[in-house]
């Protein structure tokens, strides 16, 4: 059975917040049993190296 999740950002502001972007997903909890993670893009998250924000960013599990 596939189950809806929840991916939450793990990319910061400039201020160094969490920056709140999520997306949500499906995954077969019965073949993954472990938490997803996966990259996506994050129009939020500060970019230090460049000064711009926006940049693909770790996106964690989390309850939804």
């Amino acid at each position: 059975m596939r189950d809806k999740i929840k991916m939450l950002s793990t990319g910061t502001t400039k201020a160094g917040k969490k920056t709140g972007t999520f997306r949500t997903t499906t995954k077969n909890k019965r073949t993954m049993t472990e938490k997803l993670k996966m990259k996506y893009y994050d129009p939020l998250a500060f970019n230090a190296a460049t000064g711009k924000t926006g940049m693909h960013v770790l996106f964690e599990e989390t309850k939804l």
